[in-house]
């Protein structure tokens, strides 16, 4: 068995493979339910801190690393560069145990200045409780030594991002590059508290090992992550992982750990394509206004269609409609299996959730399905 964890970092559990205060989700069983399937997350990017990469890095026989401006820079000196745009982040709250006594607990994690403003992007199982509440204190901890009272500016449980306020002076934000620019193969950094271990954050160098990865688990469902060898631990999540222009190309958030002792790790982080504008709602306006569509879904596989003799071997079967929902009122039905949302194939859950962000509640989107051996096309309005 396959478990995926949220690595939000309580450094005294590091030795119970991983397991932490808040969200530690579970791969479950190949064919997954969603109970709401949510879109219109998000419009296109607009954000002024993003600096695409003009040109993938390449690595020089030296050792070094070529930039898209013909300089070489070495991973130490990315890593100067860089360690002012990361901090520490510790979050505490307290919760009454059976007899009515406080029970204090705290974790830590890591997040990245996005902008001289003091935002800073992390991931929101770093500020959250284990009941999915907001932290009670958080404390972020620049490079330079220097402690703020960070406030929450908004949190998206969904796709387990989280923007926080500080009040600094003399704030270097990280440049963000472009994610989609990445390729199988290319040098990435990941940077972070791991551990909680004293002296800074911690530097892990490896590639990128595929693109276009699902992390799919109770409420949180993220497309397109990145899945690195870098290694990732308890206390990087919200971290940066950052290409060889020293650009941030995607927010560490998780640790896949195998079923054998022997199984090596394999770290994911969300796509800076993905969480940039779910960064910049959360600046904007405290959260991400988002639709649904209605319905429980279950994925379609090859093996199950040959199973079940179903008309078609990819897409998303429908479970159940909610009564009275987006999908009940456009005519879909339980055993539908939706191939297509607006101009997006949709082959799998994780192809459905990244249709549906780039929507938004009130839209009107046309749905493509199969209805028995039927191909058929309706229109929904978004809740």
């Amino acid at each position: 068995m396959v478990h995926i964890v949220l690595p939000r970092d309580n450094p005294n559990h590091a030795a119970l493979e991983f397991n932490e205060r808040s969200l530690v989700p579970r791969i479950s069983a190949l064919l997954t339910a969603i109970l709401l399937v949510t879109g219109a997350l998000f419009t296109a990017c607009g954000s002024d801190n993003a600096a695409p990469s003009a040109s993938t890095s390449a690595t020089t026989s030296a050792g070094a690393t070529s930039s898209s401006n013909g300089a070489s820079t070495g991973t130490a000196a990315l890593v100067k560069l860089l360690r002012p745009s990361v901090v520490h982040i510790k979050s505490e709250t307290a919760t009454l145990d059976v007899f009515g006594q406080l029970v204090p607990s705290a974790g830590v994690g890591t997040g990245f200045i996005i902008d001289d403003k003091g935002d800073i992007a992390t991931n929101n199982h770093v500020v959250s409780t284990d009941n999915g509440d907001a932290a009670q204190d958080i404390t972020v901890t620049l490079d330079d030594g220097s402690e703020h009272t960070a406030k929450i500016a908004g949190r998206d449980p969904p796709t387990d991002l989280a923007v926080l306020k500080i009040d600094g002076g003399n704030l270097k934000p990280a440049t963000l590059g472009d994610s989609s620019k990445l390729e199988v193969g290319d040098d990435v950094i990941a940077i972070g508290n791991a551990l909680d271990l004293p002296g800074g954050p911690t530097v892990t160098k490896g590639v990128v090992s595929a693109l276009g990865r699902l992390i799919q688990e109770q409420n949180v469902t993220i497309p397109n992550a990145i899945q690195t060898d870098a290694a990732i631990n308890p206390g990087n999540s919200g971290g940066p992982l950052v290409n060889l222009n020293g650009e941030v190309v995607g927010i560490t958030t998780a640790v896949i750990r195998g079923a054998t002792e022997n199984a090596e790790g394999i770290g994911l982080a969300i796509s800076m394509e993905t969480a940039q504008p779910i960064v910049k709602e959360l600046i904007d306006k405290g959260r991400v206004q988002r639709g649904f569509l209605g319905v429980t879904i279950q994925e379609i596989t090859p093996s199950l269609a040959a199973q079940f003799n179903l008309s078609v071997d990819h897409g998303v079967g429908i479970r159940s409609v909610q009564r009275g929902g987006p999908a009940d009122k456009a005519g879909l039905q339980q055993g539908d299996i939706i191939v297509k949302l607006g101009d997006k194939e949709i082959r799998t859950s994780g192809d459905l959730f990244a249709a549906l962000t780039e929507r938004r509640g009130g839209d009107v989107v046309e749905v493509e399905y199969y209805h028995g051996g039927d191909k058929q096309t309706t229109q929904v309005t978004l809740g």
